[in-house]
């Protein structure tokens, strides 16, 4: 692959695991495939499915799928797709996970609009220190989230990587999932916090947002955090890495300060094992 369309190349390079105020890495300006450490433009065509598209491969364009069966991967469509909050939807975090477990990466990433659906914050700390994201039920909302097309092998990496989440399936007559082609999907997959999300004052999922601005909210707020972690981001991610207890105790806070909101209606939709599983497009397309 090109130098040029590296991950260092592109600004994509940045990992949470190492810097947490940077949760929740760069993401990607346009859709593509991260194929080993590199990210290839991938650009639509109206009315085809995903399959179809075409990634850009120096002055040779070549459709998605095609690239996938030359690298003896599987197509789209024995793939699963799964809605990327939060870090799932950095190339580089992505990156790290697949090769730490020895599986190449070879991800489409594709921007959609998901709609009942919001980018909220889970009521828990990652080891790391930050503050994750969580898919959030929001009755008439609509927002932009990456959907990442994995396969057996890369989802059953991202299953293990996220021990505090459950994977849901949603149903796309009910949670529509529409590609920049106007593809919709059938089903697709979503991780769902177990510690439930984080709400305001006003009773509110509180929006996914920079961790410095997440974290300077939260301690403005709380001064059982503020006693804890003290008063900066910059403290909160260092003493919240540095100690499990810590972390637990923040989980309580949340709790006390009224500030969870459990999810049974999306726990419910919990999935099957991956070896039981299907997916498939609809076929049908939204104007």
């Amino acid at each position: 692959m090109a130098a040029t369309r590296s991950l260092e190349a592109l600004g994509l390079s940045g990992d949470p695991m190492a810097a947490p105020l940077s949760y929740p890495g760069a993401l990607p300006g346009e859709d593509g495939v991260l194929v080993d450490g590199c990210y290839l433009p991938l650009r639509h065509a109206p009315a085809r499915q995903v399959g179809s598209w075409l990634v850009e491969i120096g002055d040779t364009p070549v459709e998605l799928d095609v690239l996938l069966e030359k690298e003896g991967r599987p197509i789209t469509g024995d793939r699963f797709p799964v809605v990327s909050v939060g870090s799932n939807a950095a190339p580089a975090q992505l990156h790290g996970k697949f090769v730490r477990e020895g599986v190449r990466p070879l991800v489409p990433l594709v921007n959609a609009r998901v709609f009942g659906m919001a980018a909220g914050v889970s009521a828990h700390v990652s080891r790391a220190g930050y503050i994750p994201g969580t898919g959030v039920l929001l009755s008439g909302g609509v927002v932009s989230l990456f959907v990442a097309w994995l396969d057996a092998d890369e989802l059953q990496v991202i299953d293990a990587s996220e021990p505090n989440y459950y994977r849901v399936l949603l149903d796309g007559s009910i949670y529509p999932v529409v590609l920049p082609s106007g593809e919709r999907l059938g089903a697709c997959s979503l991780y769902v916090s177990k510690w439930g999300c984080l709400v305001g004052r006003d009773g509110n999922p509180r929006p996914l947002a920079s961790q410095n601005e997440l974290l300077a909210a939260l301690l403005a707020e709380s001064r059982s955090l503020r006693q804890i972690f003290g008063g900066t981001p910059e403290s909160f991610v260092e003493r919240a890495a540095a100690d499990a207890s810590k972390r637990e105790e923040a989980q309580h806070i949340f709790r006390r300060e009224g500030w969870v909101r459990p999810q049974p209606e999306l726990e419910q939709l919990r999935e099957r094992p991956v070896a039981e599983q299907t997916y498939a497009t609809s076929g049908s397309y939204c104007t």
